[in-house]
Parts: C-alpha cells; sequence; structure tokens
C-alpha cells in the first residue's frame, strides 16, 4: 500500500456526502479510505447583513432588558458581535454581556467569549444538545427560569423544543436568527444524489450538519417521496458526525448507524471505513427462519 492508504476501508464503495464549505477536504478524506466521493453541495449561508433581530437584540442588551444569553455556534455569536458593532462599540457590547448569565454550548462560542475577555457561566456539557442545556440550566437554577428574559442566539435552522423547554421554565424567550441557509443555486446535485439512494445506488451516506437533513425534506418535498428514501436509508449505511445532526435524522425517522467518537470529519470518514462492511452486511442480511418446533 502507498503512503497511509488503510489496508481495509471503503474498498471501492460510493460514499455519499453532502458537504458544502469543506467538499474538497471530504473528497480527499474519502479516498484515502479507498472510496469512490460523491459529494455534493446542499446549502449555502447567507449572512444577515442588515439583520433587524440582531440589532434590536443589541438595543434590549444595552438597556439592560437581558438577563441570560445561550451562545449555540461560534460563527453565530461572532456574526452577531459584528451586525451589532454596526451600531455600538465592541466594548459597550462586552460590558453589557458581562451583566448577564452566560450559556455555552460547546467550545466555539466559548473561544468567541474568551476574545471578550469574558467566561461563560454555564458552560453544556457534551454531547452538548438542547437537552444538556437544559438539564444544565436546571442544575443552575432549580427554581425555574420565572421572568427570566432569555435570548437564544440561533444558527440558520431554529429549535422549537428548546425555545418551549424555556417557556415551560418560566423564561421569556427572545430568538436571536444572526444568519440562515437556503439551498444552493444549482439544487441539480443534490437531487441527483437523492435519487441514487432512492434507487439502491448509493450504498453510503455521511452527514455533517443538521442543516443537511432539512434540505433533504425540503428537496423531496412529497411524504412519498421521503418515505421511499427512509426505506432506501434503512438498506445503506447512514454516518452522522454527531448528536445535533444525529437529532435532526431520527426526527425524521431516518436511521443513525454510527457516530464518530469525535464530532470531526476525519474522524467521521475514518470511522465509517473501518465498520462500513459489517453494518452493510448486517442490515441487507436475509431474515433468519424460525427453527422447526421439536
Amino acid at each position: 500500500m502507498k503512503g497511509d492508504q488503510p489496508a481495509t476501508g471503503f474498498q471501492g464503495l460510493r460514499v455519499g456526502a453532502l458537504e458544502s464549505r469543506m467538499a474538497t477536504e471530504m473528497e480527499r478524506l474519502i479516498i484515502r479510505h479507498g472510496g469512490v466521493p460523491i459529494v455534493v453541495p446542499s446549502m449555502r449561508e447567507l449572512p444577515l447583513s442588515e439583520n433587524p433581530q440582531a440589532l434590536e437584540w443589541g438595543q434590549a442588551l444595552l438597556a439592560g432588558q437581558v438577563d441570560m444569553v445561550v451562545l449555540l455556534t461560534g460563527v453565530g455569536f461572532r456574526t452577531l458581535l459584528e451586525v451589532v458593532q454596526t451600531r455600538y462599540s465592541l466594548d459597550a457590547i462586552t460590558d453589557a454581556l458581562r451583566k448577564t448569565v452566560l450559556v455555552v454550548r460547546g467550545p466555539k462560542p466559548a473561544m468567541v467569549l474568551k476574545e471578550l475577555g469574558l467566561h461563560p457561566n454555564i458552560p453544556v456539557p457534551e454531547p452538548n444538545t438542547w437537552n444538556d442545556t437544559l438539564s444544565a440550566l436546571d442544575a443552575s437554577f432549580p427554581g425555574g427560569l420565572q421572568g427570566m428574559r432569555v435570548t437564544v442566539q440561533e444558527y440558520g435552522v431554529s429549535n422549537p423544543e428548546f425555545l418551549e423547554g424555556l417557556r415551560q421554565r418560566g423564561a421569556e424567550v427572545r430568538p436571536v436568527s444572526v444568519y440562515r441557509w437556503t439551498l444552493p443555486d444549482d439544487p441539480a446535485p443534490l437531487k441527483n444524489l437523492l435519487q441514487e439512494v432512492m434507487d439502491g445506488i448509493l450504498p453510503v451516506l455521511l452527514i455533517t450538519n443538521a442543516v443537511q437533513v432539512e434540505h433533504i425534506i425540503k428537496v423531496l418535498g412529497e411524504d412519498e417521496k421521503i418515505n421511499h428514501f427512509r426505506k432506501a436509508l434503512h438498506r445503506m449505511m447512514v454516518a452522522s458526525i454527531g448528536q445535533v445532526a444525529s437529532e435532526r435524522l431520527r426526527h425524521y425517522g431516518f436511521p443513525v448507524d454510527l457516530e464518530p467518537s469525535h464530532p470531526k470529519m476525519g474522524t467521521l470518514v475514518k470511522e465509517t471505513a473501518q465498520a462500513v462492511h459489517t453494518i452493510l452486511a448486517h442490515k441487507n442480511a436475509p431474515p433468519m427462519r424460525d427453527e422447526p418446533s421439536p
């Protein structure tokens, strides 16, 4: 074998992925592990340079009308800061944030806080799901969030279950979406990949973002196609990069056959390649016949 090409791996299987920003890296990883990459863009990020929600939040924050800020992503938080800085100084924003309870899901928004000289009051433990976030809040506020004005910095797709969980605890919830995702300019490659899944041509699908799942549903559209797609997934291997993406897959009744030991793209591809043949053999094994009664 040459270089670091593994002795075992995909062994020529076609591997589908919906990666957009890191498509080239995903292709290289799949090839390195012996697969044939079918990588298509599934989403396009639209920064909201003129975002009234973010500007209204900034005004409320500096007026002392925000008690808690829940930060879900580093990219989203950084974008939120950039939008609000079109009207207010970063020092003023930082001082206002210092007076709030900062709830942070994962290391990336925590890094942005660190750049501001701030630290999370409530860090959410791994795997950083919305349920984990609510549990962390319950531990810190066992009496609930009655009357607290809570901002949730959203990331593309809103999570109504999480928002409702906050409201059930008595919070006044203000979701702030600072960027959104849309379908790629040319959705034809994505449609073709989904058709390959339904035709049984593609044995492996890698999911690296929860929004990808929402866009699959949007492109399929009709319930009949979604059901067809769901049945096809149960005959192939579906690997999800982490708990958030897995939650969206399971929400639609899609299987999750593997989550990597670390939510990184390289680990996802490597561990999928190691497990794929065992998983496919198990999922496509003929049903066992009942033993005759003695």
